[in-house]
């Protein structure tokens, strides 16, 4: 962790104060349901079902779930050539209760819930008419649904930005709600420069909007804005945190030069630095400056960030996964150094990470149990837990490709993973999460991609015990 400070080792002792791992009982993860919803063809327009993966499209109001999904719209042409869906799950199983009939977009649609029943999609119709255009003016809008009758007309909502800006179907869009307070909150990313925002708070007003510009990057052989792409949003108490990755075209020349040679692109982008800032009350419109989380900038490395929760004490707990070094490169640049591919735990404080520890790692020439991406699952004590994927090789040089959930102890250490015994696991996902005004549950809902399913999302309910 390095030299602390003094009010960084204060933080973390009270974190670990009077805290231990305990005797917490292990979780027992039992698949109640494991089942498809719905089959897609590729958009071939540089997203797909999950490419708003930082958000959720899976939210659980009481025993009901909604789940949206992405259509490709036959004959139509990229870039805006899908159309969102919505999906409820009752007692009798799927049903498609909505979609658009008349709108284009490119991205998939975010959901948020309200514990009074209220359902939230987030749209981004394009407004070109013309469709043979291949990109152009969008309008942001959200479509509130009733849980309790999911096929009554739904009730469009249109966000009050700051002043005119001028949004595309490049939205990169994030969708946060606090659902006990009945609040939301949308970003929506304008070019390379920063990100538009909307607040609606509990009496139904836009009461607050900004722009939150990204971080500069004084560091580059030519200092340039970094974009914050696929982040995790949490609203609690108009509290906002916001935790995301780089996303700017390769700004090594030296490499973007080496990998022109591979490709053929003059560009490719880089994911290698983890930023996260936050607002005490988004309210006042105030962010408190970035804080750099991580990078792998000197081997080129990538980054994603995984998941964000605040919990009881206003503490936030990170999640997100790590490969030391782009093996295309490594040989011309960086000879020397050893793949790994790792997942990282880590607990901020008024800014500062106060906390951080390695859940997984892969180190090439040991162990070659590969983590991917990872979420975090609350229960209603408040107990934290990771769902996560794994791939690669056991140390018998068996074959691993499994899901599996360990718990974040009270004094930040990791509980023992198990594996979910799900008979197809998810290689990607998104889950039902408090961020998205979710309630926390003993009930883990996953939505995404299995393992040999092909162009299929699936879903599936797992029970902790």
């Amino acid at each position: 962790m390095g030299l602390l400070s003094v009010t960084q080792l204060c933080l973390l002792l009270a974190f670990a104060s009077g805290q231990s791992a305990g005797s917490q009982r292990p979780v027992r993860a039992e698949v109640e349901i494991e089942e498809d919803i719905y089959s897609y063809e590729p958009p071939n327009n540089g997203a797909g079902p999950l490419w708003c993966h930082g958000s959720t499209c899976l939210v659980r109001l009481a025993n009901d779930v909604f789940a949206s999904g992405l259509e490709t719209i036959p004959g139509a042409k990229p870039l805006n050539n899908c159309r969102w869906m919505l999906f409820h799950r009752g007692p009798q199983g799927w049903r498609k209760v909505c979609f658009d009939g008349s709108g284009r977009t490119r991205e998939p649609s975010p959901l948020v819930g309200f514990s009074d029943g209220r359902l939230l999609l987030s749209a981004n119709p394009t407004l070109n008419t013309d469709p043979n255009e291949y990109s152009g003016p969008a309008r942001p809008e959200l479509l509130e649904f009733s849980a309790k009758d999911p096929s009554r007309p739904m009730r469009t909502l249109m966000p009050v930005w700051s002043g005119q800006p001028q949004f595309t179907e490049h939205s990169y869009r994030s969708f946060a709600a606090d659902g006990a307070n009945c609040e939301l909150i949308l970003f929506q990313n304008i070019g390379y420069t920063h990100a538009e925002w909307a607040f609606l708070d509990r009496k139904g007003r836009w009461s607050a909007q900004g722009r939150l510009k990204w971080p500069w990057g004084a560091d580059y052989s030519k200092p340039q804005t970094i974009r914050v792409c696929y982040p995790n949003v949490a609203l609690k108490n108009r509290e906002v945190h916001f935790f995301g990755v780089s996303d700017i075209v390769e700004p090594n020349e030296s490499w973007r030069a080496f990998k022109k040679q591979l490709t053929g692109r003059d560009w490719d982008y880089d994911f290698r630095r983890l930023f996260y800032t936050w607002s005490r009350d988004v309210t006042t419109g105030r962010f408190e400056p970035w804080a750099e989380i991580a990078s792998r900038e000197r081997t080129c490395g990538r980054i994603q960030a995984g998941d964000l929760w605040i919990d009881p004490d206003g503490r936030v707990h990170i999640l997100w996964s790590e490969r030391a070094i782009d093996e295309r490169l490594r040989e011309r640049f960086f000879p020397g150094e050893r793949q790994r591919h790792s997942l990282h735990y880590g607990v901020i404080r008024e800014g500062r990470v106060i906390f951080r520890r390695t859940l997984l790692a892969a180190e090439e020439g040991k162990s070659n149990e590969r983590p991917g991406r990872g979420r975090f699952h609350v229960t209603p004590d408040n107990r934290l837990f990771v769902f996560f994927y794994v791939s690669g090789a056991d140390t018998e040089g068996r074959s691993v490709s499994e899901n599996r959930l360990l718990e974040i102890l009270p004094d930040g250490s990791a509980g023992e993973s198990v594996r979910v015994p799900l008979e197809r696991p998810f290689t990607s996902f998104m889950t039902v999460t408090v961020r998205a005004g979710s309630a926390p549950s003993r009930i883990l809902d996953v939505l995404g991609p299995r393992q040999g399913a092909g162009r299929t999302i699936s879903f599936a309910r797992i029970r902790l015990n």
